[in-house]
């Protein structure tokens, strides 16, 4: 029997995304709002993630903006010691939860179908189909259906390898290397990105001696340092790192150079100091783990695997030896899927993307907050133009110009400063109480004299880059 549903807003998708601008939007607006994603429970893909990751930024700024996620606390102990805690998948899976029911639910005006698929066009006919019954729900949208899914990262537990696999070969997903009931020859870890690197870290805490792990590394990534990443107490890191950033950036004389001098000020950091990176994904990581993951000496740089034999290992590039006890862990899922950058705001439907870089939680909440705030949609879109996510070293340039342009635009936004300010997902609130430091005053000078000449010269590096890159 198909049933009707009228709703203000229609939200496809409630992995970190979808929750933060429900949540947003509900605090701004009286908005009715429905939520349908495909899994039992909010949280989207760390429903599927596997069991020891944990976020690559501080959880002081994750999350929604309603309620904090863990303590606001800074480790004591182990590779993130100094630092604002980090939360686990399982503390994650259980804070979206808690949103849904004790905020969004709570509050009268937000409606949950799980385990649906939605079967719409995305333009004014919207249904959706349980996967339990095959009922399906027409919806009547008042106002614009929220497409939370077009940035929907893959995973490794749900990923299928783009390269052949003999049958009697051990490939797992990472997630199985915490259900392994007895060792191999060794480990070999397939992949570039920072699940990569998780794993290499967790079998290396775990006693897994460095010589007994094989990275297959087709690129190298610079990687953001941990210790400019810091909220809170510690937010003058951030100012002083987006000052070092717009320092190199109004400098430098040419890509090569600017590359080299935000890793002489700590802005960028990589694994191989003899190796230079061709990729940029926004991961970070602290100088312990850094330091561990330098461990691992035996790095295959010869393209990607095409195929896993028993005895060999074709890649791009070649071949290596192998043995037939090995265990491969596939660590190839793209998590942070690039898809070609789409106006935000369109007359029936809002498309969730990056604004900021790197700060997907924050962006979600902010495009709430303009739509509630905002009538005219060429205004949302001035003020929310889409930045897509990094993979090539030189998309730290495009990002950034982009995100330092906004954030100046932003300024001239008396109710968005106000709104930035209170929000917990913004990473430089509360910079204000610690402009007397004068580590903090130091970097706001630094940063005011170097931005208009680092928006000037990223712009004129980017003319000389190529246009397919």
């Amino acid at each position: 029997m198909k049933t009707t549903i009228d709703t203000d807003y229609l939200i496809v998708g409630a992995g970190a995304a979808g929750m933060a601008f429900a949540d947003a939007l509900i605090a701004e607006s009286d908005a009715d709002v429905v939520i349908v994603d495909r899994r039992h429970r909010p949280g989207g893909h760390w429903n599927d993630a596997y069991p020891f990751v944990r976020l690559h930024q501080p959880s002081a700024y994750y999350g929604v903006n309603s309620r904090v996620l863990g303590s606001d606390s800074i480790d004591e102990a182990g590779p993130n010691a100094g630092w604002y805690g980090r939360a686990s998948a399982p503390e994650i899976c259980d804070y979206f939860q808690r949103v849904l029911e004790e905020h969004l639910l709570a509050s009268g005006r937000v409606r949950f179908f799980g385990m649906c698929d939605y079967r719409g066009d995305w333009s004014g006919e919207h249904r959706f189909v349980s996967r339990l019954t095959a009922e399906a729900s027409a919806v009547r949208v008042r106002r614009k259906v929220v497409d939370a899914t077009y940035l929907a990262p893959s995973v490794p537990s749900t990923h299928t390898p783009s390269f052949e696999v003999d049958p009697n070969v051990r490939l797992i997903p990472i997630n199985d290397l915490v259900t392994l009931s007895e060792p191999g020859s060794g480990y070999t870890v397939i992949g570039a990105g920072k699940t990569a690197m998780d794993a290499c870290s967790w079998l290396l805490d775990s006693g897994v001696a460095p010589e007994a792990i094989r990275w297959i590394r087709p690129r190298d990534a610079w990687l953001l340092d941990r210790a400019f990443q810091q909220p809170l107490e510690l937010v003058g890191s951030v100012i002083e790192g987006f000052s070092l950033q717009l320092e190199a950036a109004a400098c430098a004389e040419n890509a090569t150079d600017l590359f080299r001098r935000l890793e002489a000020c700590g802005q960028l950091v990589r694994l191989d100091p003899t190796v230079e990176p061709t990729m940029y994904r926004c991961a970070t990581v602290s100088h312990a783990e850094l330091q561990s993951l330098r461990l691992i000496e035996n790095v295959v740089r010869r393209g990607r695997v095409a195929h896993i034999g028993e005895t060999r290992i074709v890649l791009e590039e070649g071949s290596i030896a192998t043995d037939a006890k090995q265990i491969y862990i596939d660590c190839t899922a793209d998590g942070a899927r690039r898809a070609p950058a789409r106006a935000i705001f369109d007359p029936n439907r809002i498309t969730l993307q990056a604004v900021r870089t790197c700060l997907p939680t924050f962006n979600a909440a902010l495009i709430a907050f303009v739509e509630s705030t905002r009538e005219d949609d060429a205004e949302k879109n001035r003020l929310c133009p889409p930045n897509p996510y990094p993979n090539t070293a030189i998309d730290w340039i495009a990002t950034t110009s982009i995100s330092q342009r906004i954030q100046t635009m932003w300024s001239a936004e008396p109710d968005l400063v106000a709104w930035m300010e209170r929000s917990r997902l913004d990473v430089a609130r509360g910079i204000n109480a610690h402009l007397a430091e004068p580590q903090t005053q130091a970097a706001v000078a630094r940063y005011v004299a170097n931005s208009e000449p680092a928006l000037d010269n990223l712009d004129s590096l980017l003319s000389t880059l190529p246009k397919n890159r």
